[in-house]
């Protein structure tokens, strides 16, 4: 039986994906440090544009077993399963991790051959039968939380999105098809949302997009209360309902407070992308009596520290 609407829809898979190109060996790139974070963008790039959504569907762990690179998949919301499963039998996602490799290594291509397992079923031989499908991806259960190893490229990876944002505007647009789904943290140069200023205890700060450094600094200060906050952004941001938001806690209870906290807020950028401002933050942690957090993000305290 599928879960009912009480429980959660969460399932897992295994995509295999080996080059038919002798010199191309997938395994020894993700491994080189070089071009790790390279590998890792494509991936996760071709996962978004399979279900339309860059939290669509979650890796927790990418195996290196020559010749082929393993990459363990995590799926929340039968939808989002769904349409994965279509955009692997049309063959669309092979397209994207072919055309994401190639531009992200450089190379003039990327031939690509993939295979699709959940536990011990190969699912390309039921690809027709999509309720099957789904039902074998439901039946495994992820047996691991996420890899600290792909938190750490989700971070390399945001940062260097920041970074070309900064530098060239067109940048990250140019790496990406026309419909690619946005990726966490807009570039300070793209257009503010439309409030431009705030008020804050009397004065008034420009509006931007939130950083990878409020981010960090909002899941290091914010302790217990990033439920509460959390609560307070849903008012204007679907992505944080009360059974999200509840998930998360259980989901990294084992990391404690920070990775709790900044799961919650990573939700809220990857969801509102050039709307997640410092605007509608402040006041969710005004409401919930963090002043301090507050003037930490808007660098008062720093202000008042260099005499």
């Amino acid at each position: 039986k599928m879960a009912g609407s009480s429980a959660p829809w969460i399932g897992c898979a295994y995509l295999f994906l080996q080059s038919t190109c002798k010199t191309i060996v997938l395994p020894s790139l993700y491994e080189s440090s070089q071009k790790k974070l390279s590998v890792f963008k494509a991936l996760k790039l071709a996962l978004a544009d399979s279900t339309g959504s860059v939290n669509g569907v979650d890796m927790l762990k990418v195996h290196c077993s020559h010749p082929h690179l393993i990459v363990q998949l995590k799926f929340c919301k039968r939808e989002n399963c769904r349409r994965f499963l279509q955009s692997y039998r049309e063959g669309a996602l092979q397209k994207s991790l072919q055309n994401h490799l190639q531009q992200s290594l450089a190379m003039t291509t990327v031939p690509l051959e993939v295979e699709l397992k959940a536990g011990s079923e190969h699912l390309d031989n039921m690809l027709k039968d999509e309720d099957r499908c789904l039902e074998c991806i439901y039946r495994e259960k992820p047996d691991r939380l996420r890899d600290e190893e792909i938190a750490e490229l989700e971070e390399g990876l945001k940062s260097l999105i920041v970074h070309q944002g900064i530098n060239n505007n067109m940048a990250v647009k140019d790496c990406m098809p026309p419909n690619a789904p946005s990726l966490p943290y807009p570039s300070r140069g793209s257009s503010l949302s439309p409030q431009v200023t705030f008020t804050f205890q009397g004065q008034e700060f420009a509006n931007r997009t939130l950083t990878p450094d409020d981010h960090q600094k909002f899941a290091k200060l914010v302790s217990k209360k990033w439920k509460q906050v959390g609560r307070s952004l849903q008012k204007t941001c679907r992505a944080l309902r009360d059974p999200v938001i509840d998930n998360l806690a259980l989901e990294y209870d084992r990391e404690g407070l920070y990775e709790q906290a900044y799961q919650m807020l990573l939700r809220f950028i990857q969801s509102e992308g050039k709307k997640a401002t410092i605007a509608r933050l402040i006041p969710a942690l005004e409401e919930n009596g963090l002043i301090s957090l507050a003037e930490e993000l808007l660098d008062l305290h720093s202000n008042e520290d260099c005499s």
